[in-house]
């Protein structure tokens, strides 16, 4: 990893050292297991919480630990190095769905959902995806009719992280007219009399965490749960969208990084035609080319989290993070399986994980293609 130590003071290499040891203790030595049972235990949640790593970035008076955003940069990067996108995935799920209840949430959802959640004692998931469309959030479908004191919910939502485990989901729902003007959030609860978890789909990558389809009939959710003021849910979407962009823009960078590492060592070690293969010319450009792709992403993605951190707003700039960096990490891992050989396709190969884990990365948070449109209209096109 490349120094860029302007980012990164003496509080995030303590955190650091404490999430690189909660890795190496308690999930290296699993997580092959845990990737073919296509799920991890719920009690990581709750070690991970005991170690203040859920909370790191969430305020204090709801049992965070405070800090600012490269604090949850560094313990991002630790958790990646589990080699487990899925890992990193699952346990993470919360920070996509619990932002808006910190940022919008009444008080008092805020004092009955956050502390749980970052004790690890309950699981966050965000639902926003629908059957009917993924990137098209301004016209999602799942309907909620306010009857009393409550939101009467109908409808459905796919490729939800942490879904099947979830007690607690961040969902979008259509409270008003067509168009982005009409969506809200709720706050829904396991357990609510017409929310319903379909079958754990099963995934080509990722596959240490659970991805759930859920159903709403006739849900009957408090109003109380409703998360920020009515009809106004796509601006807190968006906004979440950002930070989720930069989480994933993160997790490409340490793919690229791992699968960069795990070709160095193995360059050192096979031989062909009676020399390691690092000491032919082809192998020796092809990993130069990788590092320096690498860096440059790395370092135009810590510039926009500094700049995030100040509070600028980089809507068009971590687009492009996010595009930039799945684009590097598409080549890096492209070639690692390639300089592996056969044994860069073999299960117990980390190369061949990283290599069919990042394929989401271009993917989820959206798509590199609307991200391009996110990009063309910051500039005025």
């Amino acid at each position: 990893m490349s120094d860029l130590q302007e980012y990164f003071g003496e509080s995030q290499q303590m955190i650091r050292a404490t999430v690189r040891k909660f890795i190496e203790r308690e999930v290296a030595p699993f997580i092959d297991q845990w990737e073919e049972a296509e799920e991890f235990p719920l009690e990581i949640y709750r070690k991970a919480g005991a170690l203040g790593i859920l909370g790191v970035g969430y305020p204090e008076e709801f049992g965070g630990t405070g800090g600012d955003l490269f604090d949850k940069v560094a313990a991002s990067e630790e958790i990646m190095r589990a080699g487990s996108g899925g890992f990193a995935a699952g346990l993470g799920s919360l920070d996509i769905g619990l932002p808006p209840v910190v940022k919008w949430g009444s008080q008092d959802l805020k004092e009955r959902i956050v502390p749980p959640v970052l004790a690890g004692e309950k699981v966050m998931a965000l639902a926003i995806t629908e059957p009917s469309g993924g990137s098209d959030v301004a016209n999602l479908k799942t309907r909620a009719v306010r009857d009393g004191e409550y939101f009467k919910v109908n409808g459905s939502k796919t490729f939800i992280t942490s879904g099947v485990r979830a007690d607690f989901c961040t969902v979008a729902v259509r409270t008003g007219a067509e168009g982005y003007g009409g969506i809200s959030l709720l706050l829904v609860e396991k357990g609510t009399p017409g929310f319903s978890v379909g079958r754990k789909l099963k995934k080509g990558c990722w596959w240490a965490s659970d991805t759930a389809e859920l159903f709403f009939d006739d849900c009957m959710v408090p109003a109380a749960n409703l998360i920020g003021a009515e009809n106004q849910g796509f601006y807190a979407i968006m906004s979440n969208f950002q930070s989720e962009r930069l989480q994933l823009a993160i997790m490409a960078n340490m793919t690229s990084e791992l699968a960069l590492g795990a070709s160095l060592d193995y360059v050192r070690e096979r031989e062909a035609f009676g020399r390691p293969i690092g000491r032919f010319q082809v192998i020796k450009h092809k990993l130069a080319d990788m590092a320096t792709q690498l860096e440059a992403s790395r370092a135009f993605t810590y510039r926009q989290a500094a700049r995030m951190n100040a509070g600028q707003t980089v809507i068009k700039e971590i687009s492009m993070a996010k595009n930039f960096s799945t684009d590097v990490s598409d080549k890096i891992t492209y070639e690692a399986v390639q300089i592996f050989g056969g044994y860069g396709l073999m299960r117990e190969s980390l190369v061949e994980r990283l290599y069919r884990d990042n394929r989401i990365l271009s993917i989820g948070g959206g798509t590199r293609e609307i991200m391009n449109e996110i990009i063309s209209k910051q500039m005025g096109l």
